[in-house]
């Protein structure tokens, strides 16, 4: 039991802070907060992904890419020009890794307003800390664990970032459905998103990239919504807007309406 309750939290801690943190206020900035709550956040997205923690600046650099180029060669993850899974997470990874150590030429747009706290990054991203992270999962499981069998499991925990973003970069283009025509292959992999905190609504991501809700029918349910709200309510962040759902007469192409 122990074990099953360490792997779903963190599942969704670890995909919470992706979706809050790196993707809708690094990428997005669909939200702002104070430059203590910032390093908090930094301090929380790194306890909870452990292992695979990414950099918020080199994530935001990466995902404007994505949004900018997506479904073509420039894109840094794309099943149109990637034959299987594995070979665009690893070009995913070399791109990653190169905005990461500056060893890529990326235009300036792409870095303006991105969260950036090199030196926490510097020493959090190094080989010895991830090393670090994947003993603690082992030795929790040593210590849990009834049989050796649930070790086939530890994988999951190490690369826990890698295997969302394959969940969400791949399936999200492949399979489900769209609400909006565009000039790429998104999809929603379904409407109430409880596996992936709202991140596999991806065809309305990339209709509307700047709305915090990313459900927009009555019927589409963004996990990580209500807690965004709940943690501008208590004024630990600031929304920039607010969204409502489309209405039951929803037509695809026509626009939200924003409150």
């Amino acid at each position: 039991m122990a074990i099953l309750l360490f792997l779903i939290a963190h599942w969704y801690l670890s995909l919470f802070f992706q979706t809050f943190f790196l993707h809708r206020y690094a990428s997005h900035r669909m939200f702002e907060m104070s430059p203590f709550m910032e390093r908090v956040f930094y301090v929380l997205t790194f306890i909870c992904q452990g292992s695979s923690y990414l950099s918020p600046y080199a994530y935001g650099i990466m995902h404007r890419l994505h949004h900018e180029h997506a479904d073509t060669e420039h894109d840094p993850h794309s099943p149109s020009h990637d034959g299987h899974v594995i070979k665009m997470m690893w070009r995913t990874y070399k791109i990653y890794t190169r905005i990461f150590d500056n060893t890529i030429e990326v235009d300036e747009k792409y870095k303006t307003n991105l969260p950036n706290w090199e030196s926490f990054d510097r020493i959090v991203c190094s080989p010895w800390v991830r090393m670090g992270w994947v003993l603690v999962y082992v030795a929790f499981y040593f210590y849990f664990s009834p049989s050796i069998w649930l070790f086939l499991l530890l994988p999951f925990h190490i690369f826990m970032g890698p295997i969302h973003g394959a969940i969400v970069n791949w399936c999200s283009h492949k399979f489900g459905y769209t609400n909006f025509e565009s000039n790429d292959t998104s999809t929603n992999l379904m409407k109430l998103d409880l596996l992936m905190m709202g991140e596999g609504l991806h065809n309305n991501h990339h209709k509307f990239p700047s709305r915090v809700n990313f459900g927009v029918k009555k019927d589409e349910f963004d996990p990580s919504f209500p807690f965004i709200c709940l943690l501008d309510k208590f004024g630990l962040i600031r929304l920039r807007k607010r969204y409502e759902s489309l209405d039951p007469s929803f037509v695809p192409g026509k626009r939200v309406k924003q409150i």
